[in-house]
């Protein structure tokens, strides 16, 4: 087992081998004592510029699996992809002539493209979402409708949906969505969550406020860092030992049950992976 006689989860973080440190972030993530992580694919304008058609995603999402299995050799527990679409994607393509309609339907034909990864493997879920920003009512509709179309996909290959939305606390109305699709709440995470969310589950970004919060309430949750791999922020949103620190923390506060919440009973309820066998 691991110097916390835990496995220590980052539930989201991303990794840029294009313009960021890629995989050797991984490993400053074991050195403080992490063991698994899942890897989101950044935008897609980041990793391969503009995307035209569908099949245009797969560049974006070979480069992020990759990087996944670079970072998993240097964990003593693994890694794993989380593919998708990111939701501020839909203002890029209006900002470059496309009309909403067609922004929506491209949005979605990648996330089918990601669920075929889902499907066949690797990955271990799809990202979808809604814009964090404000949004005319056009835009919002049709980004909800990709986000519904991400829960029917996900319902249909059997993977949970990592979701990057607006800020809040009560997301009940998007997990009902999902289960009208057939895909229970508990399957859908809601990242850079704060510790007292309700609707999906939440991956709380892990500060110790939030994650005080929700070691109390005593909830199924995930921790996070969102770190972003910009060589221009360095850290940021938080850096890749931020997790390991706060699993230290944590125990140190007498949160066993929390730690153990979040990094192996949680993990297997939303994504059926078994964070404790697969430490080497």
């Amino acid at each position: 087992m691991t110097e916390f006689d835990t496995p220590v989860l980052d539930n989201h973080l991303h990794l840029d081998p294009v313009n960021g440190r890629g995989a050797d972030a991984a490993t400053d993530f074991a050195a403080a004592g992490g063991t698994h992580l899942l890897v989101l694919n950044k935008p897609s304008w980041h990793l391969v510029g503009e995307v035209d058609e569908p099949d245009d995603f797969r560049e974006v999402f070979d480069i992020t699996v990759d990087v996944t299995m670079d970072a998993a050799d240097r964990l003593e527990g693994t890694a794993w992809p989380v593919l998708g679409v990111h939701p501020a994607l839909i203002s890029q393509l209006l900002d470059r002539g496309f009309d909403v309609e067609g922004a929506r339907d491209l949005m979605i034909g990648g996330l089918e493209v990601a669920a075929e990864y889902a499907a066949e493997g690797p990955a271990l879920a799809l990202k979808s979402g809604r814009p964090h920003y404000d949004v005319d009512d056009a835009v919002w509709e049709a980004s909800n409708a990709v986000m519904r179309e991400a829960f029917e996909l996900a319902a249909e290959v059997g993977c949970p949906v990592q979701l990057h939305t607006e800020g809040g606390e009560d997301f009940t109305e998007v997990a009902e969505w999902a289960e009208d699709r057939g895909l229970p709440r508990d399957r859908v995470v809601k990242h850079y969550s704060g510790g007292t969310l309700t609707g999906p589950i939440p991956s709380v970004l892990a500060n110790r406020d939030e994650l005080a919060v929700a070691a109390e309430r005593g909830e199924a949750f995930l921790m996070e860092t969102d770190f972003i791999d910009d060589p221009d922020r360095p850290g940021a949103v938080l850096g890749p030992k931020t997790v390991p620190k706060r699993v230290r923390w944590m125990l140190e506060q007498g949160w066993e049950d929390a730690v153990r919440n979040a990094h192996v009973d949680t993990p297997a309820r939303v994504y059926g992976i078994d964070t404790e066998a697969t430490l080497e």
